[in-house]
């Protein structure tokens, strides 16, 4: 029999046509790097405006200073007499010093507030969207990894801010500047280094531009192994459980040695640049200086003239690779905020729809009407799941490992959507409210407890922030954790560790349950609440869920039969349907699936066994 149904799943399976999921567009600051730049730079405008106006004015006085040293230079030239035009030339050359020195350290100020600012709201707002994917994207993204990834972005927007603020923007308005003073000197001067500055700064950028993929393997390896550290850090237990120091040594050996090629590539091709630039700056300086030594020969140009010549072809020397250098830098930065955007910035595909309204809490009642659901791999999970919970009921679903359990109360928390059919909760399509206010309306029980790293308080509060210590301790006394809670040295404000892991199992599980109770949702959903618990420690939990369960819509994932006993209804799932429905004593008395999974299950063997044995 079991055979035939499961043959009949994967049949339709292979030729079900299901439609795609809807998927929001993709926010206009999450469409590429420079757009996603423009947009914080158009929300913090007048700080910019500001920024751009100080930088201008501190590099054109460190030009001025520059013009004003060839004044005090031929003033000191002339006759001692006139020692006017050396103390006028002085002041004015110490007062630009001042007023440069003034306006680099207010930019500094104001740059640090602006862009630490923008970094606050880059990760709040990359995690604001990354909390919308679905479930599926987490588990096929490692968490560090994202993590990293949203921390580096706002880093890698500081060191972009800093790279054009401070080391392109100054060399560019040198440049512009020493043309001017050029031009007073000697307009061929000024059109030679004009030109030569535009073809090796323009040579260098499109040299930088080449390298852009060494840049972005880098970033990709980068976050990869960051994330593959922070795994194997949270899963030490695993690693020192099976012997496995030195294979994930060996392991993380490779990804360094990977991470640390592409590195020395990335890096590499600046120096590449370096030396290009170096090569062309001693070619250049050598000819400028000679010929300016030349007009003087010629008394063509003063002393002064050569003094402020030479300061500038090399300020300007040295700036344009600084300048080409910092494009080429921020070549490699727009290659890190573009990974982080192609991995994060994914179109989400479980949204709420516009203007969708809060959902009203009625009673309880849940309703699967013609449900279908397959994952993106096109593997069928459940289907034809038709199925009515009145309010106040207490239902247990069973049945083998993939039988379609999990996947369904997951469709019942809007953490995938349907692609056919629909789930209402007291007439109210799950996918027409919002999915905030959806979640709000159950309670979730699962087998792993998902505690934070945070005080036990804290982590009970988390089912309702607004709770007073009052109403927690209640929750904690009607889930029976009170009194192991008020026996650890710190009480309730104990810090768990990390995934909960300094509390035993039974002790996780009830923390959960008290979270669920401070809730108060209506609807309460147990995913094999018990299952990974010692017999006594489940005699504790099972305590607690008879109180929480009172006078709520109860749907239970459980593998142990028994503990399913007192439920009003048993539905038995294969396959992804639903192939039984009733009480246990209607189940029993008619000889079916359940009832062989019950006689099979007492001699000891699993559901998973018996599906085996049944084949």
């Amino acid at each position: 029999m079991w055979k035939h149904v499961r043959r009949g799943v994967f049949a339709r399976a292979a030729g079900a046509v299901r439609p795609a999921a809807t998927t929001r567009p993709l926010p206009p600051f999450l469409r590429g790097p420079k757009v996603f730049l423009l947009h914080y730079v158009q929300r913090h405008s007048l700080s910019f405006v500001a920024l751009f106006t100080m930088i201008l004015g501190a590099a054109s006085c460190a030009v001025a200073v520059q013009y004003t040293m060839k004044l005090l230079v031929d003033a000191m030239a002339g006759p001692r007499e006139g020692s006017d035009a050396v103390w006028m030339a002085l002041a004015l050359f110490v007062g630009l010093i001042t007023v440069e020195s003034v306006l680099w350290r207010l930019s500094g100020w104001l740059g640090c507030r602006t862009t630490v600012g923008i970094g606050v709201d880059m990760r709040l707002d990359l995690f604001d969207y990354l909390n919308g994917q679905p479930m599926r994207y987490f588990a096929e993204n490692l968490a560090g990894s994202l993590g990293q990834r949203i921390t580096a972005t706002a880093g890698n927007f500081g060191a972009l801010t800093n790279t054009i603020i401070w080391r392109a923007l100054p060399p560019f308005i040198d440049f512009l500047g020493a043309l001017v003073v050029f031009a007073l000197v000697d307009w061929h001067m000024m059109v030679a280094l004009g030109v030569f500055v535009v073809l090796v700064t323009g040579g260098l950028i499109l040299f930088g531009e080449r390298g852009h993929h060494y840049h972005r393997t880098y970033a990709s390896n980068s976050n990869r192994v960051g994330g593959e550290l922070i795994d194997v850090i949270s899963n030490m237990w695993a690693v020192k459980a099976f012997s496995a120091r030195g294979r994930e040594r060996e392991r993380l050996a490779r990804d360094f040695a990977q991470e640390a090629a592409a590195q020395r590539a990335s890096w590499m091709y600046t120096e590449k640049a370096r030396v290009l630039h170096d090569i062309s700056l001693w070619m250049m300086a050598g000819l400028m200086l000679a010929w300016c030594v030349r007009l003087w020969s010629n008394s063509s140009i003063t002393p002064g003239d050569v003094v402020v010549v030479s300061a500038l072809t090399f300020r300007i020397l040295h700036g344009s690779r600084d300048m080409a250098l910092a494009l080429v830098d921020m070549v490699q930065q727009f290659g890190f905020i573009d990974d982080t955007l192609r991995v994060i910035g994914q179109p989400q595909t479980v949204c709420d729809r516009p203007n969708a309204p809060d959902i009203q809490r009625r009673g309880g009642t849940v309703e699967f009407r013609d449900v279908h659901f397959a994952y993106s791999d096109g593997r069928e999970a459940v289907h034809d799941i038709n199925l009515r919970i009145p309010a106040g009921q207490k239902i247990g679903i069973v049945g083998p490992s993939g039988a379609g359990k999990s996947t369904l109360i997951h469709l019942l928390q809007r953490l995938y959507d349907v692609q056919q059919g629909d789930i209402l909760i007291d007439g109210q399509s799950v996918g027409a409210v919002t999915q905030d206010s959806l979640r709000a309306t159950l309670s979730v029980v699962p087998q792993e407890i998902a505690l934070f790293h945070r005080s036990i308080m804290e982590n009970i509060r988390f089912g309702r922030p607004d709770a007073s210590d009052e109403e927690v301790f209640a929750a904690a006394c009607a889930a029976y954790c009170d009194g192991f809670i008020r026996s650890l040295p710190q009480g309730y404000d104990t810090i768990v560790g990390e995934r909960g892991m300094r509390l035993s199992g039974g002790q996780r599980q009830r923390v959960g349950i008290a979270r669920a109770f401070l809730k108060d949702a209506p609807i309460i959903i147990l995913d094999e609440a018990t299952s990974a618990l010692d017999t006594e420690s489940e005699m504790e939990v099972q305590r607690a869920l008879v109180r929480l369960m009172r006078n709520r819509t109860v749907i239970a994932v459980a593998h142990r039969l028994s503990t399913l006993t007192a439920f009003d209804r048993i539905v038995v799932m294969m396959g992804g349907r639903v192939v039984e429905d009733g009480n246990t004593t209607n189940l029993r008395q008619a000889k079916g699936v359940f009832d062989r999974m019950w006689r099979l299950q007492a001699e000891g063997l699993s559901l998973d066994e018996i599906v085996e044995d049944a084949a």
